[in-house]
């Protein structure tokens, strides 16, 4: 996988508000509901994906920093091995027979580069195995990982009711929703990726919270328009309204206006900090059509002739 700096068109010095805003602005851009007919679209989202799984892991990312851990979050080659940056060593710089590193130089039969290591690791007998048994090794590569999109509804990605995951092999688990979840979300299955010589990959999966009928999202509140009619506007009185759980009644006031809102505490969505949000009810009434009794009434009325824009000045 590229640098995820790069991927993500951010600095490493980058902060983790930096990161996120980028991952988003990306996410945005490339997910496949707004690319179906750009495979390319996909690949970069899942790459992006990837990246920022790695970054906004405070460990992770200071790992690669390091050069620990490449950008797939597999171990680098150790001390250096590999030909990174100019280091590792240079057989034959000192002349013929002879082994250079790190500034060190040994050639000409004055030593044996293996006893070097055997007395720094313990020996060809011992556990380290010596420079021939092992130092320097190169790590076996994991499987690679599998990336999965996951359609969640509204209502149970707000009450975080488990979800069931079929994976490639057939299997099937129960994935637990985390607090603060939202479409984008990735969530990492150790192991159950692609098997390889140093075990399986990862299987990534990210969430994608379907749109609903008449509930809106705001941040961790609800948003919902509720019809009432012109009665139980004037008179007031108590009324059923759907919540993401389940019904409750509701009170409107007397005398109540269209696009006043009412909060319903702790009805939203499961905060990241702990707690819910609220969900917030709009009341909008419902004049009927044609209502010949309603239309005689409203000719009649003297305060039919009021103007409630006066104060605009209009």
């Amino acid at each position: 996988m590229a640098d995820p700096y790069q991927t993500l068109g951010v600095a490493r010095g980058a902060t983790e508000a930096d990161i996120k805003k980028a991952y988003r602005k990306l996410a945005k851009e490339l997910h496949p509901d707004r690319n179906k007919d750009n495979p390319k679209a996909a690949e970069r989202f899942s790459q992006a994906t990837s990246a920022y799984d790695l970054l906004s892991d405070k460990d992770k990312r200071a790992r690669f920093d390091r050069g620990e851990i490449d950008a797939d979050g597999n171990p680098a080659a150790p001390f250096g091995f590999g030909n990174r940056a100019g280091a590792g060593a240079r057989p034959g710089a000192g002349g013929p027979g002879s082994f250079r590193s790190s500034g060190f130089e040994f050639g000409g039969g004055e030593a044996d580069i293996g006893d070097v290591f055997e007395g720094l690791f313990g020996g060809r007998g011992g556990g380290g195995g010596g420079f021939a048994g092992g130092f320097g090794r190169q790590p076996q590569p994991k499987g690679a990982n599998i990336n999965y999109r996951l359609p969640v509804t509204f209502t149970d990605a707000a009450t975080l009711v488990p979800q069931r995951v079929t994976l490639g092999d057939g299997k099937s688990i129960e994935l637990k929703l985390p607090a603060g979840v939202e479409s984008g979300t990735q969530m990492r299955l150790a192991g159950k990726g692609e098997a390889g010589p140093g075990g399986p990959g990862d299987a990534l999966v990210t969430i994608e919270i379907q749109p609903h009928r008449f509930f809106n999202r705001d941040g961790d509140d609800v948003r919902l328009d509720l019809p009432i009619s012109l009665a139980e506007a004037v008179l007031g009185g108590t009324v059923r309204a759907p919540t993401v759980e389940r019904p409750v009644n509701l009170t409107i006031p007397k005398g109540t206006t269209s696009g006043r809102t009412l909060r319903l505490k702790g009805k939203g969505f499961h905060k990241k900090s702990g707690g819910r949000g609220d969900q917030l009810v709009t009341l909008m009434i419902d004049v009927p059509a044609d209502d010949a009794q309603l239309t005689a009434f409203v000719q009649g009325w003297a305060g039919a002739a009021g103007n409630p824009r006066a104060a605009m000045g209009v």
